[in-house]
């Protein structure tokens, strides 16, 4: 168990703040048509305060839970607050999930009430929504949720709270259910014990500080911006920006001007294919090589990607490639990587600056212990760790081992130095007819590094070779039946089917690239939340395709 102190207990942390700068601004709202509103560490304490109190009033028994569905935005993280100041426990839920995982999460976790916010579609969420389950709209929330209460006025017409309350590190904080590839999602349960002390170790790595600021537009709902946003500028008191939609992102990132910065590999891919489009690659390949003009022009990139004041830039969720990673360094950006899980509330490894290895995503924390099973398994113990699943004991069982560990299901590698190498998860490799075992992330990643693909799948289980269906890269698409565009991109992926059979082991060798049809999305269910593919969805909608695709002994295949 952490030897964590009250003070630095999240809440706590966040009352600090308060009482020293409460005029200081804690949060900026971008709205639609550019308005910025800005809310003070007082003014976030207050709309807390009073939001507690009417939850509190509803006589629900201690650590009941309260749901919200909502895209990013500060009244997530004053709803938050006000759900630990009155006692309760806080479950957040995707807002592009289907109505049947709505309707599973809210019963499941036997939610009192639902706050719904921003949202892009909305007849998922209502279907999904219970007919007993009360809600609460935030003021951005859709027009169809006009008739809830609104957010604001139970504030306005609410008796705040009484001081400023505190909850035990062993509390129950918050559920994270999962976004799994497969089955019914799991509910991570965490306690402040396990939210605060990753926190703790993470602002201390990085040396976060009031002065640093950050944008929060991956899911909250996540663990991963959960941490990286909320928690970490409740703890260092740095403040936070908001992006207001996929339209806007490029003037939200300029806007906030971000000293640290995350994101996934696949927006570290669309940013390079960005700055590709305005400069082709052999041309700033031979800028970087002036010395005068190669500072000039690594500044003006970095300044139209609203990263030149980035002090530390992180990937996450999926590894990245290494090519990337060299990219991006070469440019001034030292591109770190971290890796976790929801179950240790992503607290596991971190690429310490200047001690990365290409292919490697770094040491663990100093806190957090690391090693291998019989089988290559990625064991961790963290003081992140979670509670355990919500009411699911025997799954929890299943994930500890019996000196408590986590069982990650990822396969890996331990250099002399203790670097760790992602190779793949357990439960995905699969067997070629020719008997030997294929893990298909590492090949996925060598792909993904192609400036003309946005994903792809490997698969090829009881075949003679394995096979890759990819994405075309979204600026491709458009173009696709322009003229000679099409004999282009073929030609590209006969290259890129050589350039990954040389980089892989002959029993791996990828025998042909189907190029999909159709996009692959969270909605239809081929994605999840946080863009990972969902094997068993993509794989199952071209199973009846092998017989012909194999058949055609073809190297490029359209669909």
């Amino acid at each position: 168990m952490s030897g964590i102190t009250d003070d630095n207990l999240l809440l706590q942390r966040f009352y600090s703040h308060c009482a020293a700068r409460p005029n200081d601004i804690y949060m900026h709202q971008p709205h639609s048509g550019g308005q910025v509103d800005t809310y003070t560490w007082s003014q976030v304490l207050d709309h807390a305060r009073r939001l507690a109190g009417y939850l509190q009033s509803q006589g629900w028994e201690p650590q009941s839970k309260v749901a919200i569905i909502s895209k990013n935005c500060w009244q997530f993280i004053a709803t938050d607050l006000a759900i630990w100041m009155s006692g309760h426990v806080s479950v957040a839920l995707y807002p592009t999930l289907n109505a049947e995982t709505v309707s599973y999460i809210l019963g499941h976790s036997d939610a009192k009430l639902v706050f719904i916010g921003k949202l892009d579609g909305v007849d998922e969420i209502n279907k999904g929504m219970p007919d007993t389950l009360p809600q609460i709209r935030f003021p951005n929330s859709p027009a169809s949720f006009s008739a809830l209460p609104n957010w604001a006025d139970v504030i306005a017409e609410s008796e705040p709270i009484e001081g400023n309350p505190t909850r035990d590190a062993d509390d129950q904080a918050l559920i994270i259910y999962t976004s799994g590839s497969t089955g019914v999602p799991k509910g991570v349960l965490h306690s402040f014990r396990t939210i605060s002390t990753p926190t703790v170790g993470l602002v201390k790595m990085l040396g976060v500080t009031p002065q640093d600021r950050a944008l929060s537009y991956l899911p909250l709902a996540h663990g991963m911006d959960r941490w990286l946003s909320e928690c970490v500028s409740l703890y260092a008191g740095s403040t936070l920006y908001f992006a207001e939609s996929l339209n806007t992102f490029v003037q939200d990132l300029g806007r906030a001007k971000p000293t640290i910065f995350v994101s996934v590999p696949r927006l570290w891919l669309k940013f390079q294919l960005g700055v590709f489009s305005k400069m082709p690659k052999k041309k700033l390949e031979t800028f970087l090589k002036i010395p005068i003009l190669s500072g000039i022009v690594k500044k003006k990139i970095l300044g139209n990607l609203g990263l030149d004041h980035v002090r530390f830039a992180g990937s996450g969720s999926a590894p990245i490639p290494a090519e990337l990673l060299t990219w991006y360094r070469n440019l001034g950006l030292e591109l770190l990587e971290g890796y976790g899980m929801s179950e240790n509330f992503n607290y596991s490894h971190i690429t310490v600056p200047g001690k990365g290895r290409a292919g490697y995503i770094g040491h663990a924390y100093a806190d957090v212990e690391c090693k291998l099973s019989e089988t290559d398994e990625i064991l961790v113990k963290s003081p992140g760790t979670m509670v355990g699943y919500y009411k699911d004991p025997e799954k929890t069982s299943e994930v500890m081992t019996n000196d408590g560990f986590l069982r990650t299901g990822d396969r890996g590698q331990i250099d002399d130095t203790g670097r760790l190498r992602i190779t793949g998860r357990v439960k995905e490799l699969f067997k070629t007819s020719k008997g030997k075992y294929v893990s298909p992330a590492p090949i996925e990643n060598i792909i993904n590094n192609d400036t003309h693909i946005e994903l792809s799948l490997v698969a090829g289980s009881g075949q003679p070779m394995t096979h890759a269906v990819v994405q075309l890269a979204e600026d491709l698409v458009p173009r696709i039946n322009d003229a000679g565009v099409k004999d282009q991109v073929s030609a590209a992926m006969e290259d890129l089917l050589a350039q990954v059979n040389d980089k892989i082991e002959e029993f791996e060798k990828v025998g042909f690239i189907v190029i999909a049809k159709d996009r692959w999305t969270i909605e239809d269910g081929h994605l999840t939340p946080t863009m990972k593919i969902r094997r068993g969805a993509i794989e199952g909608q071209y199973e009846g395709n092998m017989e012909q695709w194999y058949g055609a002994k073809k190297k490029v295949i359209w669909e």
